[in-house]
C-alpha cells in the first residue's frame, strides 16, 4: 500500500518537454544555422582568396631570389613555371591550376605580378602588376561578389 501512494507522489512530481517547448528549442536551433551557416561560407571564401594572394607573394619572391642569382636586368621578366623547373619554387599553389597565368617582372621600386588565378569556382582575382605591398595594402573580402583585382581599379 505504502508503495503504490509513493509511485503516486512520484509521477505527480515528474515533468517532461511539452510539444511547444520543444517547438521553440527546434526553432531557436533554426535561426541560429540560419545565421551561422552564410557566416562560415564567407569565412571560407575570404581564406581562399588570401591564399591565393599569399600565393602571388611566393611567387614574387621565388622571382626575386631568380633574378638576383640570374643576375637579371629591369624589365626582365619570369613566369611561374619557369620558376619551378629551376626550383626556386617548389609549390605555386593555385598558380599550378590549368587556367592560371603569371609572370614577375623585374622592376626598380619592386618586382611585379602580372596574372589571374581562380581561388573559387569561377571567382578569380587578377594581379595587375601588383608589387607586394600593393597585395598586403589589398583590403578586399573574397566573399564580395564578382572578380577581383589587385590592384583594386
Amino acid at each position: 500500500m505504502f508503495k503504490k501512494i509513493m509511485n503516486k507522489k512520484l509521477l505527480k512530481n515528474q515533468k517532461g518537454l511539452t510539444l511547444i517547448e520543444l517547438l521553440a528549442v527546434i526553432v531557436i536551433l533554426a535561426i541560429i544555422a540560419a545565421i551561422a551557416i552564410p557566416a562560415i561560407g564567407n569565412i571560407i571564401e575570404n581564406s581562399r582568396y588570401n591564399a591565393a594572394k599569399s600565393d602571388a607573394i611566393n611567387v614574387i619572391n621565388a622571382a626575386n631570389l631568380y633574378f638576383t642569382d640570374e643576375g637579371s636586368k629591369d624589365g626582365e621578366e619570369v613566369d611561374f613555371k619557369t620558376l619551378k623547373t629551376n626550383k626556386y619554387l617548389d609549390n605555386a599553389g593555385k598558380f599550378e591550376d590549368k587556367d592560371a597565368e603569371g609572370i614577375v617582372k623585374k622592376v626598380a621600386g619592386g618586382n611585379t605580378l602580372s596574372g589571374k588565378v581562380k581561388y573559387s569556382g569561377e571567382k578569380t582575382v587578377n594581379f595587375n602588376a601588383a608589387t607586394i605591398t600593393v597585395i598586403n595594402d589589398d583590403k578586399q573580402k573574397g566573399s564580395a561578389p564578382g572578380d577581383k583585382d589587385i590592384p583594386k581599379k
